[in-house]
C-alpha cells in the first residue's frame, strides 16, 4: 500500500508561513497560543477543528502533541486563519483535516506549505447536500464513518512514528469498539421514537449521516452554514414542513444563532429541542468536551424533544 504522504523533518520556516499571511490578505500579529513546550520534543500533530483533535488524540495517546488550529466554538466553515495559524502550520509534522469542503479556508495554504497532510474524509462515500452534487462534509456524525477516519488516522501516525505503530494500533481498535458500542447505544434509543416523530429539523444541515444511520428524516433551514442567515424562503419552507408533519420540537446548532429557528417556533407551536454540537466540542467543563459526549449529548436532546420527555 502506498504511503499516504511522503515523511518529511519538521519545518519552521516562520518567514515564509508571514509572508503567505500577507499574501492571503491577512493582517495584525496574535500571540500563538500554541507556542510549543521547548521541552516536548514529541511531533506535533495540528487539526483544522476540535472535533479531529480528540479522534486523533484516542489513537495518539502519550505519544504525540495535538492539537487544533480552530479552538472551542468556531464556526469552521467561515473561519478566517492568522498569522498566528499559518506559523503553527508551518510548524507541525503532519495535518489532518475533514476535507469533503469543509475547510475551503484551509486549502488557501496547505499546498503552500512543506507539511505533510492526510484528508481523512477521502474514505467516506459522501452524501450530496440536498439540490446540489457538492458532498455533505459532516461525515464524523456517523461513528460508522468516524470509525474509517479512526483508521486513517492510525495509519497515518505509523508512517509519522513509526516506533509506536503498534500502540496506534491497539489504540484505534479499542476506539473503534468503543464507537461500535456507542453506535448500537444510539439507535437502540433513537428506534424507541414513534414512528410520526422520526423527523429532525435543525438550522444547518450537518445530520445527514446521523439521520441515514437512525432512519430519521432531515429538514434544515440552510445546507451548510455560510452567513448563519435563512432567507425568507427557507424560514417558509421549513414551517411548511413542521406544520405538515407535526414536528414536536426543532433544534439549532452552537456555532450559529438560533434567531430564524425561533421563527419557526413561533409560527408552528413546536418547542425549541435545544442546541446540538457538531463542528466543536465544548471546553473540559461544557456538556460535550469530547466527541462521544457530543454524540450522546445530540441524541438525548433529539429523543427528549421529539418524545416530548426531559432530557
Amino acid at each position: 500500500m502506498p504511503k499516504l504522504w511522503t515523511q518529511v523533518r519538521r519545518r519552521t520556516n516562520f518567514v515564509a508561513a508571514t509572508g503567505l499571511a500577507f499574501a492571503l490578505g491577512l493582517s495584525g500579529c496574535t500571540a500563538d497560543s500554541s507556542t510549543p513546550d521547548p521541552a516536548d520534543d514529541r511531533p506535533v500533530v495540528l487539526t483544522t477543528f476540535t472535533v479531529l483533535a480528540d479522534l486523533a488524540q484516542n489513537v495518539a495517546g502519550e505519544h504525540l502533541r495535538v492539537e487544533s488550529i480552530t479552538k472551542v466554538g468556531s464556526e469552521i466553515h467561515g473561519y478566517e486563519p492568522t498569522p498566528g495559524d499559518l506559523r503553527t502550520a508551518a510548524s507541525a509534522d503532519l495535518i489532518l483535516d475533514n476535507g469533503l469542503g469543509l475547510e475551503a479556508w484551509f486549502a488557501q495554504f496547505i499546498d503552500q506549505l512543506e507539511v505533510p497532510h492526510v484528508v481523512l474524509g477521502d474514505t467516506v462515500t459522501p452524501i450530496p447536500i440536498g439540490g446540489t452534487g457538492a458532498p455533505n462534509p459532516h461525515a464524523w456524525m456517523s461513528t460508522t464513518e468516524a470509525e474509517s477516519y479512526i483508521a486513517t488516522i492510525a495509519t497515518a501516525f505509523a508512517e509519522l512514528d513509526p516506533s509506536h505503530a503498534d500502540d496506534f494500533t491497539r489504540n484505534a481498535e479499542n476506539y473503534a469498539a468503543e464507537l461500535r458500542a456507542l453506535h448500537d447505544e444510539l439507535l437502540t434509543a433513537l428506534d424507541g421514537l414513534p414512528e410520526n416523530h422520526r423527523a429532525l429539523v435543525t438550522c444547518e444541515g450537518a445530520f445527514s449521516y446521523l439521520a441515514r444511520d437512525a432512519g430519521l428524516t432531515e429538514q434544515y433551514l440552510w445546507p451548510v452554514n455560510a452567513e448563519q442567515e435563512a432567507t425568507p424562503q427557507q424560514i417558509a419552507a421549513v414551517i411548511d414542513f413542521v406544520t405538515e408533519n407535526d414536528v414536536p420540537a426543532v433544534f439549532c446548532e452552537s456555532t450559529v444563532s438560533d434567531r430564524a429557528m425561533q421563527q419557526v417556533v413561533e409560527a408552528t407551536g413546536a418547542t425549541f429541542g435545544g442546541t446540538l454540537y457538531v463542528d466543536s466540542l465544548s471546553e473540559a467543563d461544557g456538556p460535550v468536551p469530547t466527541y462521544l459526549e457530543l454524540l450522546r449529548h445530540d441524541v438525548d436532546l433529539i429523543i427528549a424533544g421529539l418524545s416530548g420527555t426531559e432530557a
